[in-house]
């Protein structure tokens, strides 16, 4: 079998068309080279060189031998590049789903960092509720997805990279306005504006404050948190905020107040989940590291 060490032996004596400069390029001794040479010409049934004590020449089948050879090296050399890059962190393309409740806080805070830090990062986004990108990853759509826990993600891996309380936004003219925290007891007496069913951040609101479904108010179908926002806004009721999209969500309106609620917590874990077998969890984990230090300081 014709190995990329003979290859290489005869592109030396080509670019010097003698044998013991070629050796010497090559960092082996003459008879090494030499020998390879016959044996990768015995190998190929042709003359590479013609050669004598003062000349070597290329013969017309080692011309075009040759011309080969350089393009199998280059190929071979460029599948050594290949592999350096993609050792690289984030350096291979990677596509990971996350949902509406995180997606719109999270990304605009991290994604900056990571396009400093990992220039050559090649990441696609996906958003969709949990349930959706849970199936994307068990099927290979994805490579990844961040969700909040707890939620049923059997047979797959989490990676936990942050924890979080929810707060309590209201009206400012309401009487909850005026506490810095507030507990479930204080939310059974207020109409309590969720996102529909469907969507975690529901079901973690209500089970952070100990309340069924029946005990709050579902509007408007489809709903967003800045929807929900607004509605508060209007009058209409409180709703539930995690803590990283509040500054989004509530800087900018002066109709609102912000109280913590004054629960057990943390009431949201957010995580990345992926196969258990998928091979690039090397880039989970620096961006897990990258999103902890954005998230400690903003």
């Amino acid at each position: 079998m014709i190995t990329l060490k003979q290859i290489n032996y005869a592109l030396a004596v080509a670019k010097h068309l003698h044998f013991k400069n070629a050796a010497e390029s090559c960092s082996v001794s003459q008879s090494a080279l030499s020998s390879a040479i016959s044996e990768l010409e015995k190998q190929l049934g042709i003359e590479i060189f013609e050669r004598d004590n003062k000349h070597v020449l290329i013969t017309a089948y080692g011309k075009q031998f040759l011309e080969k050879a350089e393009k199998i090296i280059l190929q071979v050399e460029d599948l050594y590049r290949f592999a350096q890059q993609g050792s690289q962190p984030l350096s291979y393309p990677i596509i990971i789903g996350v949902i509406p409740t995180i997606g719109p806080y999270l990304l605009p805070k991290v994604l900056p960092t990571v396009r400093e830090t990992y220039p050559d990062a090649q990441i696609t986004i996906v958003e969709e509720q949990s349930k959706v990108l849970v199936d994307m990853v068990r099927s290979g759509e994805i490579d990844a997805g961040i969700l909040a826990l707890p939620y049923p993600v059997d047979g797959l891996h989490t990676f936990e990279f942050w924890q979080e309380d929810f707060y309590i936004v209201s009206h400012k003219s309401s009487d909850m306005a005026q506490l810095k925290e507030i507990d479930s007891a204080s939310l059974k007496q207020t109409r309590l504006l969720l996102l529909k069913d469907g969507h975690c951040l529901r079901d973690h609101a209500l089970a952070a404050c100990k309340l069924s479904a029946t005990q709050s108010d579902i509007s408007l179908s489809g709903a967003s948190l800045y929807t929900l926002i607004q509605m508060v806004a209007g009058k209409m009721g409180a709703t539930m905020v995690p803590e990283m999209a509040l500054s989004q969500l509530v800087s900018q309106n002066s109709e609102v107040a912000v109280s913590h609620l004054d629960e057990p917590g943390p009431h949201r874990r957010i995580a990345f989940i992926t196969r258990l077998n998928y091979p690039n969890v090397d880039a989970i984990q620096q961006l897990m590291k990258l999103f902890r230090g954005v998230l400690k300081t903003s």
